[in-house]
């Protein structure tokens, strides 16, 4: 069974790479186990918010946010009946996609080409690059 580790930030290119996904799930004949993952930024001034807020607070605005994001991705694959699993991760989306990827040995990356952060992409270069360089997995990227 191949496992597939779609990220997702609830943007348009997000969808259509859950969309392309659930369109070509005939091709994998031995199945697979999708991994629908949402990667939340730190919090500015970190350990001070939490010493403010507490890491339950924190922990929890991370988890709704994530939830947020991860929705029509998984309306979607509910829709077509497609079984998977969810996870919420906090810090550099990039990284973490990579490091998520290997530490459950996700066997390829299907992702949008462009998130909801398309200033930030202009400025620091876009996360799908990114994720690109530090994968050790194929990356198929949708437009």
């Amino acid at each position: 069974m191949l496992k597939l580790l779609v990220p997702v930030d609830g943007s348009e290119s997000a969808n259509r790479a859950v969309d392309h996904l659930i369109d070509k799930l005939a091709w994998y004949k031995d199945g697979v186990e999708v991994h629908l993952l949402n990667v939340q930024h730190q919090l500015p001034y970190g350990g001070r918010v939490e010493s403010v807020l507490g890491h339950e607070q924190v922990k929890q605005y991370h988890h709704d946010e994530g939830m947020a994001a991860l929705k029509s991705a998984m309306q979607k694959l509910d829709a077509a009946k497609v079984k998977y699993h969810y996870h919420i991760g906090v810090g550099d989306e990039a990284e973490t996609i990579a490091r998520y990827a290997r530490d459950k040995r996700c066997d390829q990356i299907v992702m949008g080409t462009r998130g909801m952060g398309s200033v930030s992409n202009l400025l620091l270069g876009s996360v799908a690059t990114k994720v690109i360089h530090l994968a050790e997995v194929p990356v198929l990227l949708v437009k």
